[in-house]
């Protein structure tokens, strides 16, 4: 069976990933599942091991200082403060010049979120066309502390931080520049576009919230976008999702490159969003928690019921879209436009 470019459908990955995973040891807490950010640890006294590990193949400029913030994000949302750093860096050719931008971005990262590469692997590598940088994120927190994608409930609100579209919409801005210029789309727009790249890391509203302990669920939405997202928010937690356009933010840069290049912002892979589901009695003490850093949200909508996991997506025109499989993360398609 033949799949598009991007995540696997979830009966793919049950089939012949999740099903294959050796010998079982009790002190996993959470494993390899649809939506869970990280696999978990139990280390004993209360303490837990959160790892996560992602490959940043959609972007090439970036792409060292991406792998730092896109791994960080996944442990973070668990409550969990990343701190040490594994990286796997796959060069298609001989390029001293490149390895020195990805090493130097990832050690400015690094800094950022205070945490340390422990180990890793550089090579060259043949049938590859531009750089891959996989990195994994590990973290130590409290076990009472954890939060999950799959605790979101029926009357839950559904929170986002910032707007959809940001990491996609820096990488078109760094990777596609000479496309959009050609497209009218101006010099000043994509220079907003680029500084988008500045937004995409969630570890400081994630472990702020995790703080408050009133996110029953978070979730970083990366390939696939925001919808992508709230679907794997939907399946870890067994529930529909009703979510209203017209209440997602998007940010102006982002609406002016999708509308030139004919894409949907939220398919476009949004590191930097992050998802909460939150507790009505709870959302003030939530919200006020984010006004406090000065991070920006909105209340895109609510968990209303069990059921076949499905996102109800409420588009500004009057339709009702229905989510219920994963939808291709739009930068896949230019990435596949120019391969083919």
């Amino acid at each position: 069976m033949k799949a598009n470019l991007g995540k696997l459908p979830p009966a793919v990955l049950e089939s012949l990933v999740f099903s294959r995973l050796g010998v079982t040891d009790d002190r996993v807490l959470v494993g390899p599942s649809i939506g869970e950010d990280a696999a978990i640890i139990d280390l004993g006294n209360n303490r837990i091991l959160a790892i996560h590990v992602d490959p940043i193949t959609e972007a090439v400029e970036r792409i060292g200082w991406l792998s730092v913030h896109v791994a960080s994000n996944d442990v973070a949302v668990r409550g969990v403060k990343p701190s040490w750093f594994l990286s796997t860096i796959l060069l298609p050719s001989r390029d001293v010049e490149a390895l020195d931008s990805i090493t130097k971005q990832m050690d400015a990262a690094l800094r950022e979120v205070g945490g340390m590469i422990i180990g890793g692997h550089t090579e060259i590598s043949p049938g590859i066309e531009k750089p891959i940088v996989v990195m994994t994120a590990l973290g130590i927190g409290l076990k009472d502390e954890l939060i999950l994608t799959r605790g979101a409930r029926p009357g839950d609100l559904v929170l986002m931080t910032k707007a959809t579209g940001l990491e996609g919409t820096a990488i078109i801005a760094s990777d596609f520049r000479v496309k959009l210029l050609e497209l009218g789309v101006s010099q000043s727009i994509i220079e907003e576009a680029v500084r988008c790249f500045n937004d995409v890391s969630v570890v400081r509203e994630a472990l702020t919230l995790a703080k408050t302990r009133t996110p029953t669920s978070m979730h970083d939405p990366t390939e696939g976008g925001l919808l992508n997202g709230l679907l794997e928010v939907a399946m870890a937690s067994g529930c529909v999702m009703t979510i209203y356009e017209d209440k997602v933010p998007i940010r102006a840069s982002t609406k002016i490159i999708c509308e030139s290049l004919d894409l949907d912002p939220l398919k476009l892979i949004s590191s930097g969003a992050l998802i909460a589901t939150i507790k009505p009695d709870l959302i003030d003490v939530a919200l006020n928690s984010l006004k406090n850093i000065g991070v920006s949200f909105s209340i895109i909508g609510e968990v209303v019921d069990r059921g076949v996991p499905r996102v109800l997506l409420h588009r500004v025109n009057g339709e009702i879209e229905e989510i219920s499989r994963y939808v291709r993360d739009e930068i896949s398609k230019l990435w596949s436009n120019i391969v083919n």
